[in-house]
């Protein structure tokens, strides 16, 4: 069924009298106005975002969603679909670069299958919302039905409500799936309007011979299937991924929620670029956390209008650029907190 219209309904436009409330705050630090740039930012949009005016982010929660990818098959990746569920039991091991960085971060890290082509059993630790084992090879067909794509989108959406309740005040986003920057590339290319060249990199690091297979395998697929750039929905089922669409339902429903979201990166921004289309109004509870390698993220980025907070030449996904960029948020919302104003310090302000 698809209830993705009346979801939508919840997501309201961040009131820019929060904003306002928050400015005359920040100009009343003991600082040059605007002197701590987008750490202002940052906390300004939390504050519009929460609707609060003394804001907490004590829970932290990075969601990574795990799935595979048919079009593997098409040799457009330099790792085997077998690393995808080696890699979520090393999640689930605390060894992974998100282990690690998620731990500083503060944030807790939550292991989604929600398509990966393996059986977990009942693995303890791991949240089994399994919609497809992996989607199809878009080169002979679909990557999904349209209801398992939407089916993708209501396990994010329903997540973001379950760990709305939990209290957590924060969400990120991260992926695993080998393969996934293929499927991203072309719902980059088909909702961006660039051409597929434009938008797909070498990934894990292929050849330039495999890039050029990657691009020729995209446009096939985009030939084949025809998705509606103006259906987001058509678009994420016919060439995107299962993973992709956890993602959007995640921002959606931290949108609905009014719950700041940080965005990682390629794959993510894919499944942030899905949510966007659906609905433009998620782009104001949105942090983008970094500009990745990879050549099409710009171009989603800009298509979104967002921009990344760091640019440290990242490209391994899983949520680890949103786990650097989340202590960046919570410095901007502890200057605005902590600082003392002009007033409470007995500091002499500007003279006009």
């Amino acid at each position: 069924m698809d209830y993705t219209n009346s979801a939508l309904k919840d997501i309201k436009p961040v009131d820019e009298k929060w904003f306002a409330a928050a400015q005359k705050r920040l100009d009343s630090l003991t600082k040059p106005l605007g002197s701590l740039g987008r750490l202002e930012e940052f906390a300004r949009r939390l504050v519009g975002i929460t609707e609060n005016s003394i804001p907490h982010l004590d829970k932290k929660a990075i969601f990574v969603f795990a799935g595979d990818h048919g079009v593997t098959e098409e040799g457009v990746s330099a790792y085997p679909k077998e690393v995808t569920p080696q890699m979520v039991l090393n999640f689930l091991r605390g060894g992974a670069g998100i282990s690690v960085l998620a731990r500083h971060a503060g944030a807790e890290v939550v292991v989604i299958d929600i398509g990966v082509d393996y059986d977990f059993g009942g693995l303890e630790g791991l949240v089994h919302m399994k919609v497809v084992k992996g989607t199809r090879n878009f080169c002979k067909g679909p990557a999904m039905t349209r209801e398992e794509a939407l089916e993708s989108i209501r396990v994010g959406y329903e997540l973001a409500g379950t760990y709305a309740k939990k209290g957590h005040e924060m969400f990120g986003t991260g992926d695993m799936g080998i393969g996934n920057t293929t499927p991203s590339s072309a719902i980059a290319a088909l909702l961006t309007g660039r051409s597929v060249p434009e938008v797909t990199g070498k990934g894990t690091g292929i050849s330039e011979e495999s890039l050029i297979r990657k691009i020729g395998t995209i446009e096939r697929g985009i030939a084949l299937n025809r998705p509606d750039p103006a259906d987001p929905i058509d678009v994420l089922a016919k060439v995107g991924g299962a993973e992709i669409g956890g993602i959007s339902g995640l921002i959606l429903g931290a949108a609905a929620r009014r719950i700041p979201v940080v965005i990682d990166g390629f794959i993510s921004t894919a499944g942030a670029l899905v949510a966007y289309c659906l609905e433009p109004k998620t782009a104001d509870y949105m942090f983008a956390a970094h500009n990745s390698v990879e050549i099409g993220h710009k171009a989603m980025l800009e298509k979104i209008g967002l921009r990344p907070i760091l640019d440290l030449d990242l490209r391994l996904g899983e949520g680890t650029g949103a786990a650097l960029a989340m202590p960046l948020i919570e410095a901007g919302l502890k200057i605005y907190k902590e600082m003392a104003t002009f007033g409470d310090a007995g500091v002499s302000e500007k003279k006009d």
